[in-house]
């Protein structure tokens, strides 16, 4: 990936998917977004030139079936739940650049330039089809992909039989590129690209671009009687949004390409990894440079979530028990990303508990205050622990590493091994009783200063994950620059101020 020859400065394009307007934001919405935003604020800290994009998907038969069920036209029902969606990001303490809705004119727009492209490139021809069609996926079903009785594998609801006159897309054609594509690592992690290349081993058939019988979508330029199939308008907002996301600035040659990663859930894993990919080579657009394929959230029973079987875990609620950062820390931690895994609220309150109440938030104030009684506040300047240096060394090459490949819980991890290894610090000096001993003063100033920048050091590496906590310690710890520095290599802290616990002692009681 070329520097940027002005700023010096590397392009990072991280995106969600974005979401359907038919129904209110769940937890499935709030998961893909921490971790995009996780990402986001980690390359910014890295001195990254830094795009984060979100939005919903507001066209087809699902958005247009919700709005008649509640009375209302599909437009009334999109500006209504879009909003919602809108209103979830600075909930989650989200920090998208950009929130696009597909009903933007400028995203309509580009679209019907994109598709009459691949029209005029000789992909897409007029035929019947006739298939199994599952409403709420807006999607026809081969035979792999449905269950006992023609159902649907995904929403375990009876698909129907559909017959049209449609424009398809020649996606057999790209057979032999995509099996090629799959080969190297466009789809992430190992376990989903191999879902892919299984997909397209059972030979591509061409799918429907446009569909006659809906009015609630993109019109065809070539044949305003259609409108193209939501797949593909939705699959093109990545692209769109970089054309008109910033005030009269086309950022496209910047950020498209390579500097991409798209972020979804393996249930649409099929569009992204083989639609997507060969719609791009069709319309002669560059790929990006991977998809990242995360798994489900399941009930603490290990169910898939079911308010009827009430194992559904609403962010909301872990809001308002414990905070944004306690949500956000307890989905990077609790499920290894990239797999499914069961969650709870109990498995909050324990995480909470026991690393962010007792292993960060005791280590912090214990630190602080310790500075505060023995020195007044101010932090020695003196040569950092020798022992603890070299525990500290790899912590930023291991911790970039693994965010580099999207492995957002592996690196919490690797911070998480230096925060138990700054408590244990804590108790092998015993700073209560050096401060007994003047003859000891100097260990005691390498002590509580090791431990200010051990502090310092996790504080900010933990910002991407606990936003809000962290800059609550950074600012007690009055430091002002927040990119990544390695423990020793920071602008030194000079003295320490007051600091509220960062995670209250949750009561119990009152959280029932």
């Amino acid at each position: 990936m070329p520097l940027d020859s002005l700023t010096g400065a590397m392009p990072f394009y991280v995106t969600t998917p974005i979401f359907y307007v038919n129904a209110a934001p769940h937890l499935g919405h709030a998961y893909t977004t921490i971790a995009a935003d996780v990402m986001a604020r980690h390359m910014r800290q890295r001195g990254e030139d830094v795009f984060f994009l979100t939005g919903t998907d507001e066209h087809g038969e699902p958005v247009a079936l919700a709005a008649e069920a509640q009375g209302m036209t599909p437009r009334e029902l999109a500006d209504k739940n879009a909003e919602r969606f809108k209103a979830l990001m600075p909930q989650l303490h989200a920090s998208n650049d950009f929130f696009i809705r597909t009903s933007d004119p400028e995203h309509e727009a580009k679209v019907q330039e994109v598709l009459q492209r691949v029209h005029d490139n000789g992909h897409v021809y007029k035929g019947l089809y006739e298939g199994w069609y599952c409403p709420r996926c807006a999607d026809f079903k081969s035979e792999n992909e449905q269950g006992p009785g023609h159902t649907c594998l995904i929403h375990e609801i009876e698909l129907t039989r559909e017959q049209e006159e449609n424009w398809f897309f020649r996606l057999s054609t790209f057979q032999k590129p995509l099996e090629e594509l799959l080969q190297t690592e466009f789809v992430q992690p190992a376990a989903r690209r191999n879902e892919a290349i299984a997909f397209v081993a059972q030979g591509l058939q061409d799918v429907s671009l446009t569909r006659g019988k809906i009015t609630w979508g993109v019109r065809v330029p070539w044949d305003p009687g259609h409108v193209f199939y939501v797949w593909f308008d939705a699959l093109l907002n990545y692209y769109t949004a970089l054309s008109y996301a910033r005030d009269g600035e086309d950022i496209t040659e910047r950020f498209w390409g390579e500097p991409t990663t798209h972020l979804i859930g393996k249930d649409i894993l099929k569009f992204h990894t083989i639609y997507w990919p060969a719609l791009l080579m069709a319309a002669d657009l560059p790929l990006p440079r991977r998809v990242f394929v995360h798994g489900f959230l399941l009930g603490g029973d290990g169910r898939k979530m079911s308010k009827s079987l009430g194992n559904v875990l609403d962010p909301f609620e872990v809001i308002e028990r414990f905070g944004v950062d306690a949500l956000r820390f307890y989905l990077m931690r609790d499920v290894s990303f990239g797999e499914d895994g069961s969650v709870s609220m109990e498995g909050v309150e324990s995480r909470y508990t026991t690393e962010l109440a007792n292993d960060l938030g005791n280590l912090a104030s214990r630190t602080i205050k310790m500075v505060q009684r023995y020195r007044d506040g101010a932090v020695p300047d003196v040569p950092l622990d020798e022992g603890l240096q070299r525990d500290f060394a790899a912590l930023s090459g291991d911790f970039c590493r693994a965010m580099d490949d999207f492995r957002v819980s592996d690196a919490l991890e690797v911070v998480w091994e230096r925060v138990r290894r700054l408590n244990a610090f804590v108790e092998e000096q015993a700073p209560w009783q050096l401060a007994k001993d003047e003859a000891r003063a100097g260990d005691l100033d390498r002590a509580l200063a090791s431990l200010v920048e051990g502090l310092r050091t996790v504080g900010v590496m933990l910002v991407p994950y606990l936003p809000e906590r962290m800059g609550a310690l950074l600012d007690a710890l009055n430091v002002e620059d927040r990119t990544l520095r390695a423990f020793g290599e920071g602008a030194r802290v000079e003295r320490v101020g007051d600091l509220e616990p960062l995670f209250p002692r949750i009561d119990r009681a009152a959280a029932a």
